[in-house]
């Protein structure tokens, strides 16, 4: 049930995206909060599954790492994707996408320094 809840999200995402494109404002609109509800029902049944630990710190600096690093190949994609005919509007978005993802990083480092229990 979480694998397809989640993969429900990146659907409703990309539909999001699609009706968007397309000018339909109130479609894509809804797709993002069927999208957002997904996402939560697959948090849901990963907790109740127990793919995640209970103490969570240990996994949360795992994230932390992965999303710090994940600029720099994040950016490579935009680069490729550039290189293709048309493909500067959709480079543009994925380098946000890269800045999100280190800001993601810094978010995690944030709370790890606040909440993180000290060993």
């Amino acid at each position: 049930a979480a694998q397809a809840e989640a993969s429900g999200t990146m659907v409703y995402y990309a539909l999001a995206r699609l009706a968007r494109e397309q000018g339909l404002t109130e479609v894509a609109d809804q797709f993002i909060e069927i999208a957002n509800q997904e996402a939560v029902h697959a948090g849901f049944y990963a907790v109740l599954n127990g793919q995640y630990p209970q103490d969570f710190w240990e996994f949360a600096a795992s994230m932390q790492k992965a999303e710090e690093n994940a600029e720099g190949h994040i950016m490579e994609i935009a680069a490729k994707v550039r290189a293709l005919a048309g493909g500067e509007e959709a480079a543009k978005e994925i380098e946000q996408f890269a800045a999100q993802e280190k800001n993601h990083g810094v978010i995690l480092a944030g709370l790890m320094k606040k909440y993180r229990p000290q060993a």
